[in-house]
């Protein structure tokens, strides 16, 4: 059995130098109407010292991009730029090709399809026994937002995709179904989107490691939560060894690692980051590797410059 805590302080320096230039392209700081354990600025001071190179941030509920500004003009310090973008949910307006060009022109990075208002999800969490924390307390439960109109892309989607590909945004996937993500990905390449990040095909979204293939031939860059992966985390519901899988499914030059922490109760999205980038070194892949999996591949997805 893999002692991954042992490798954390037998390697410390080792690791940390791996993340030197690190990008966490999915990341829940606070504020957020869900519980957070960290916010946005301590998020970006913790990341500054270890060394990152930027990060995005992301809720469910409303685009981060202004709060990322704020810590850009008044932090010029800070080593790590925070960005962040916009997830097509209900509470933006679902399919709201307005609120997607004021990300992208407010530098945001990243457009999520939708998450929390997923069909797919809402099917997937009835049987989960998760909820958000908002639904019942604060908020009206979600409701749908429908990718489809008698069996087409919406018009509304066709919209956003080509703001997407006009701005440059990232597509990411989010929580919809990976069937899908393949028809969505498939018009967003014919329009011209660039860059595509299949969101966590381990959980939630129903792929196979065909699908992960076939959506990382498409272009797409492979992103694994390690929210699911890393020990210590309350979201854990994956191997190591299954970690080595999905990288080899595709192979490390199209696989990007992220947090998908930064909630309450767990670990944090820093210390995600470091176990994960142990257990990439425990399951026998190269410091160049790893790093292309923290930092070049994720940097190139949101369109910085350099890798």
């Amino acid at each position: 059995m893999i002692d991954i805590e042992k490798i954390e302080r037998d390697q410390a320096a080792r690791i940390s130098e791996i993340l030197q230039g690190a990008v966490d392209p999915h990341v829940h700081s606070g504020p957020s109407i869900a519980p957070r354990g960290i916010d946005h600025l301590d998020l970006a001071k913790a990341y500054s010292k270890a060394g990152f190179r930027a990060v995005v941030t992301k809720d469910h509920d409303y685009s981060g991009v202004m709060c990322a500004k704020l810590i850009r003009d008044h932090n010029p310090d800070l080593k790590t730029t925070v960005y962040s973008g916009i997830v097509l949910n209900n509470v933006v307006g679902g399919l709201n090709a307005y609120a997607v060009e004021h990300t992208a022109a407010m530098d945001g990075r990243i457009v999520w399809l939708p998450t929390l208002a997923a069909e797919n999800h809402l099917e997937w969490q009835k049987t989960s026994n998760w909820a958000h924390p908002a639904a019942t307390q604060k908020m009206r439960p979600a409701l749908p937002v429908q990718l489809f109109k008698n069996g087409k892309l919406r018009p509304e989607l066709l919209d956003i995709l080509d703001v997407i590909a006009t701005t440059g945004l990232a597509l990411a996937s989010g929580h919809i179904h990976v069937s899908e993500t393949k028809i969505v990905f498939n018009e967003a390449k014919k329009r011209g989107v660039e860059r595509l990040i299949f969101t966590h095909p381990e959980d939630i979204v129903g792929a196979s490691f065909e699908d992960v293939k076939e959506i990382a031939a498409m272009g797409a860059y492979v992103e694994h939560s390690l929210a699911f992966f890393a020990e210590g985390s309350k979201f854990r519901n994956r191997t190591n060894d299954e970690l080595g899988a999905f990288i080899d499914c595709v192979g490390p030059e199209r696989t990007i690692l992220c947090s998908d922490l930064g909630q309450t109760g767990t670990i944090t999205p820093l210390e995600g980051l470091r176990r994960g980038v142990a257990t990439c070194l425990a399951l026998g892949y190269s410091d160049a590797q790893t790093h292309s999996m923290v930092a070049t591949n994720p940097a190139l997805a949101i369109g910085l410059q350099n890798g």
